[in-house]
Formats: C-alpha cells, sequence, structure tokens
C-alpha cells in the first residue's frame, strides 16, 4: 500500500475530536497514519489524542503548531506527513465525521492518477438537522461555488483545471502535488479561506483535480447556528463578514 496520513487539524477539540477519532477507527481501509496538529489548544485535545493512540486501531502522532490557523496548522501536518514518508495526504477537521469508506474512496483516486480530490460535505446527522439545513443551505453553498467558477479571478489562462466546489474538512492531494504548488496558506482562519487559496495554487500547475461526491464527510452546524446562514455565507465568500473579535471565529 501507498502511505498514506490522515491530518486533522485541532485547537480546543477535547469535547469533539473523540467522535472524530471513532469515526476514523470505523473506516473500512486502516492502512494509514494519523496526524492530529494540536494548534496550541488550551483544554485537553492532546491528552483525548494521546489516549486514544494506545488502542487505536493504527499509529497516531500528536504535533504542535504554536501559530494561529487552520491553514497553518493543516500545512505543519501535511509537511510533517510528507517529511516522513506519507505520499497521499487527506485532511478532515476535528469536529467532522468521515464516512466510514473515506478513505478508501481517497486511496482509489488518488491511486488512478488524481492528484487532487474535494470530497462532499452533509451535516453530521447526529446534530439533527433541520430542512433547511439539510437542503437550503448545502444549496445556497453550491450555488456559490458556482459564482466562483465563473469568477474572473478563478479563469484565468494560469489555471490547468477548472475551479470545484472545496472544503478544507474534505479534501486529498498527493504529497507531491503539496509540495509543488505551496499547500496550505499560513494565515489565521480570519484571514482566508485556506482550501480555496490550495484549490487554486493546486489548479496553476496540475489538471488532475476532481469534485469527488462519493466522498462524504459531515460537518458540524455549530458555526451555521452561531452565527446564521447569512453571515455564515458572508465568512465563506472571501470573509466579507468577521465575527468583531479575533477569537470569536472558533465557536464551539
Amino acid at each position: 500500500m501507498t502511505g498514506l496520513a490522515v491530518v486533522v487539524p485541532a485547537y480546543n477539540e477535547a469535547a469533539s475530536i473523540g467522535t472524530t477519532l471513532r469515526a476514523l477507527a470505523a473506516q473500512t481501509d486502516l492502512d494509514f497514519r494519523l496526524i492530529v496538529v494540536d494548534n496550541a489548544s488550551t483544554d485537553d485535545t492532546a491528552a483525548v489524542v494521546r489516549r486514544f493512540a494506545g488502542t487505536a486501531p493504527f499509529p497516531v502522532e500528536v504535533v504542535t503548531e504554536t501559530e494561529p490557523g487552520a491553514g497553518t496548522a493543516a500545512d505543519t501536518g501535511f509537511r510533517h506527513a510528507i517529511a516522513t514518508g506519507a505520499t497521499f495526504l487527506a485532511r478532515t477537521d476535528a469536529d467532522c465525521l468521515p464516512a466510514p469508506d473515506w478513505v478508501a474512496t481517497l486511496r482509489a483516486y488518488l491511486g488512478d492518477g488524481v492528484e487532487m480530490v474535494c470530497g462532499r460535505s452533509v451535516p453530521r446527522r447526529d446534530e439533527r438537522p433541520s430542512w433547511a439545513e439539510r437542503n437550503v443551505f448545502p444549496a445556497a453553498v453550491r450555488t456559490a461555488a458556482l459564482y466562483g467558477r465563473y469568477r474572473r479571478a478563478h479563469r484565468g489562462p494560469e489555471f490547468r483545471s477548472p475551479f470545484v466546489l472545496v472544503h478544507g474538512h474534505n479534501v486529498a492531494v498527493t504529497g507531491d502535488l503539496y509540495l509543488r504548488c505551496g499547500g496550505t496558506a499560513r494565515e489565521a482562519l480570519e484571514d482566508g479561506s485556506e482550501d480555496v487559496t490550495m484549490l487554486n495554487r493546486a489548479r496553476r500547475v496540475t489538471s488532475r483535480i476532481v469534485r469527488a461526491e462519493d466522498v462524504v464527510v459531515e460537518a458540524s452546524l455549530r458555526r451555521l447556528r452561531a452565527w446564521g446562514a447569512r453571515r455564515t455565507l458572508l465568512w465563506y465568500w472571501d470573509r466579507r463578514w468577521r465575527p468583531p473579535a479575533s477569537p470569536q471565529v472558533h465557536v464551539r
């Protein structure tokens, strides 16, 4: 098997990361290494992960990144994975639940010559989403992505593949492409969408990027419920709305 590493950035996720870890332990393909990047948490996130590592069905590492930012933490995790032998990289977040076939399906795409896989995000079922949360908000996100596809800034001649909808909590990339394109942006969460930045960097150097609807991760609704649909959509749309104080971007 090709060396595959799953990277999970985590900041103060002691209360939620346990379900993510259990979802990863329930994968049909367990031939991977888990790297949790503790982004200077002030709670017991790292301790929870280390306790899980004692019985995990795969190797688990905890890496520390003190500079704030999901993109910064992800970059640290990806580069650590590559430096220690990984050739395939996948990312999810510490409040998400990958489907049982998530790793297996990602491996199949990457093994077939795809260099970047952008999967589908659905609401966490255990958070009991309403009809609107299951249907209306995802439709709005897809509409925004369609706008992104035809946005002038995303259609320049420098791009070798079309713009697609990307979620930072459900993405995979080869280690080779990650290094060639420059990877994720090392920036504060409120300063930009690191997943879109990485996608556009990758689009400049490869045509082998796919949007994969069969690669599924359940994502938390906590930001949508805390901020409301309008503010959440504006947040994802180039950070056109931001909380008044930087710590408030981290919804718990």
